[in-house]
């Protein structure tokens, strides 16, 4: 089992918190990505906290927004231990697969989505994992941003 404790829900992007909200905003402008959020899918919101081990450990919190459009996916990450990012990528360029169909999850048991292939800005092919929890947002994200993906390179 995951060392991390998460909870996912499904939201508006105006919903996720301000300042998510500006940074993705930020990020799409600084990419001239026009208005790529327009026709979304849907939004989720996962926040993550990773409870704190031995006397001087702190807990680690990490919040995700993330947004699937029939061509997009951007997600953006704040956290009390990781730099604030925004990443995003063309559909078509990428592949999405259930986390728990991956080799890693053997090693490695977690909830989420795999995500490889170029990012936006990118010269090279990355690879990037999505936390999410077990719940019913959980599995219908999966579902369509799966379904999205495959359905971009149609």
């Amino acid at each position: 089992m995951s060392d991390w404790e998460r909870a996912t829900k499904e939201v508006l992007f105006e919903s996720l918190p301000p300042e998510m909200v500006s940074i993705i905003n930020r990020y799409i402008e600084q990419y001239n990505l026009g208005s790529i959020l327009s026709d979304a899918l849907m939004c989720i919101q996962t926040d993550s906290e990773k409870a704190k081990k031995g006397l001087f450990g702190g807990s680690e919190i990490i919040r995700m927004g993330i947004i699937v459009t029939p061509r997009w996916l951007v997600w953006a990450v704040t956290g009390t231990k990781v730099q604030t990012a925004v990443l995003s990528a063309q559909l078509r360029n990428v592949t999405v697969q259930d986390y728990a169909q991956t080799p890693f999850a053997k090693m490695v048991p977690d909830s989420g989505i795999e995500v490889n292939g170029i990012l936006t800005n990118a010269s090279e092919s990355t690879s990037g994992f999505i936390g999410l929890d077990e719940g019913i947002a959980s599995q219908k994200f999966k579902e369509v941003v799966i379904r999205a993906a495959q359905d971009a390179k149609k």
